[in-house]
């Protein structure tokens, strides 16, 4: 026996593919892409923002008068931070894109992290890939790296842009300059990805582990933004993770100090996410769970109710993030406007858009803008966990009972739009509370309508995904998220700059009008709704011919 065993072929791992590293691999592949992604909107957003300023603001005193518009502007400070040096090509841009995509890399991290550590076990692929040559804190700290590696084409080529635009004789940023920008704009993203780990180690799914690591983002902006609104508690920006970021001041006089504490929550969230692991076992959570429960019947009645009671953590934690957002925007609406009376420039950059009347006015039709893009990100997330179901094999329990596809399909739907009508609606009320408290003087019910008017490009995105669902399944998240980060650089882009109106037409955002800045528009509306309403119908016909499909 021994001598015929010793014939037999031993199987040889290929060249460069250690055993040990198969879950970094499998990691890092994913990680990677959404990196690309991501790391080109980053850069392409760097590059444009640096070459409208150029082109929109050429003379000095064109400069001047934008510093003296924003350097003070309450409202605009609190939301995406201090306008410093503005005057400036490198205060702009630093201003403008430090503000911006150092959110929407946070929201990148915890959402990849969660989904390619606590998602994966979920759905019992890291078991699979744990019965080989790794342990539990192996695996998580492998993991762990491969997101390292998404990480880094992020940065590599949101560096890379920043480099480019900074050679142009109309911008000069140094290259060390330019490296450290890059840094600090991935900095929120490294924390939200190792903060997305630490959860995975705590909740017992994936849903649970993103709303902890969304919680932990929503305290660190509102900290932020209390901070920004008011000088005498400018000290609390250090209590936040994003301020630390925003404190690090890339471009106009760096502080690179400020980002020691953002490697020290790095390295202690990770070190502790990888013991975590170790001791719990897998498909567990750190946290205690209940072993037994009283049974709670209600809304298991049917596959509807059913998704009603899976989606009402979520939506009530989208419900109550648009209503603090439209009641802050309301509240400062009276002194943003104050603040920028007389800027011309100003006043011409908000009527690209389309609006009209008073600066209080256009302020809000400006900042409902982001409502949009809020409610689509809704969108956006209700159409990945409609696929979800699918790949985790949950939707199979309901279908082996008298419930058809399209039934089950339709539901998710329908309850989904209702959700976006909702969150349109307490904008708009959010708004108005805000806005009556400070005496602004605008009208309940054009308030409510601009409420609306945010639905239908949610309304669009929700038809893209369900398309996708049923005939690209594996490739539903890509196509939403990729779709909308699309549209929202686009509408960014084309608000400053001079773009060829092909490119425009492809952004949703850019159908939508400023309301209560101008009157809806519900032709467009009714456009955008409708191809939503067409891309959902193609997609429940092409999931009924298909068959249900595995991640």
């Amino acid at each position: 026996m021994t001598e015929l065993l010793a014939t037999l072929p031993r199987r040889r791992t290929a060249a460069g593919r250690h055993p040990g590293a198969v879950v970094a691999r499998q990691v890092a592949r994913t990680a990677a892409r959404s990196g690309v992604l991501w790391g080109y909107i980053f850069a392409l957003y760097v590059v444009t923002q640096a070459y409208a300023y150029t082109s929109a603001y050429k003379t000095t005193a064109a400069r001047e008068q934008l510093a003296h518009a924003f350097g003070s502007n309450i409202g605009i400070n609190a939301l995406i931070g201090p306008a410093r040096s503005i005057d400036t090509v490198a205060g702009y841009t630093s201003w403008r894109a430090l503000g911006i995509l150092s959110l929407l890399g946070a929201v990148w991290g915890l959402l990849t992290s969660t989904r390619l550590l606590r998602g994966e076990e979920e759905a019992g692929r890291t078991e699979l890939l744990l019965a080989g040559r790794t342990t539990r804190r192996g695996g998580t700290a492998q993991g762990l790296l491969g997101l390292g590696a998404g990480l880094a084409i992020l940065y590599v080529l949101t560096a890379a842009g920043t480099v480019l635009v900074g050679r142009s004789a109309s911008v000069r940023f140094g290259v060390g300059a330019s490296l450290y920008f890059a840094l600090t704009l991935v900095a929120g993203a490294a924390m939200f990805l190792a903060f997305g780990a630490l959860t995975s180690q705590l909740a017992n799914n994936r849903r649970r582990a993103a709303t902890m690591a969304a919680a932990v983002f929503g305290v660190a902006y509102a900290l932020r933004m209390v901070a920004d609104s008011d000088p005498s508690l400018h000290w609390l920006v250090w209590l936040s993770p994003l301020g630390w970021i925003e404190e690090s001041r890339p471009l106009v006089g760096s502080h690179p100090m400020a980002l020691v504490p953002v490697l020290v929550v790095v390295v202690v969230a990770s070190g502790v996410a990888v013991h975590l692991s170790g001791v719990r076992d897998i498909n567990a959570a750190t946290l205690p769970d209940r072993d037994s429960a009283e049974a709670r019947p209600m809304l298991l009645g049917g596959p509807a109710r059913l998704a009603v009671r899976l989606m009402r953590p979520v939506a009530l934690g989208w419900l109550f993030a648009v209503a603090a957002m439209a009641v802050l925007v309301g509240t400062v609406a009276e002194s943003a406007a104050k603040a920028v009376a007389g800027s011309t420039a100003l006043e011409q950059a908000l009527g690209r858009l389309g609006g009209h009347g008073s600066l209080v006015v256009l302020y809000v039709g400006l900042t409902f803008l982001f409502s949009a893009f809020l409610l689509s990100l809704i969108a956006a997330g209700q159409a990945t966990a409609i696929r979800n179901e699918e790949s985790t094999g949950r939707v199979e329990n309901l279908l082996v009972r008298p419930v058809s596809r399209i039934t089950w399909f339709a539901g998710r739907l329908v309850l989904s739009a209702l959700l976006l009508v909702v969150a349109g609606l307490v904008a708009g009320l959010g708004v108005w509370a805000g806005a009556a408290s400070q005496h602004s003087g605008i009208d309940f019910g054009s308030l409510l309508e601009a409420g609306i008017n945010v639905v239908p490009p949610a309304v669009f995105l929700l038809g893209v995904g369900a398309l996708a669902v049923g005939v690209v399944p594996r490739w539903t998240a890509a196509v939403v998220y990729g779709y909308l980060a699309w549209a929202f650089l686009v509408e960014f882009v084309g608000a400053a700059v001079h773009t060829n109106h092909w490119i425009l037409d492809t952004s949703v955002f850019f159908h939508m009008v400023p309301a209560p800045a101008t009157s809806p528009d519900w032709t467009s509306a009714a456009t955008m709704a409708g191809i939503g309403v067409l891309g959902a119908l193609a997609g429940g016909i092409a999931l009924h011919r298909r068959d249900t499909v595995g991640a």
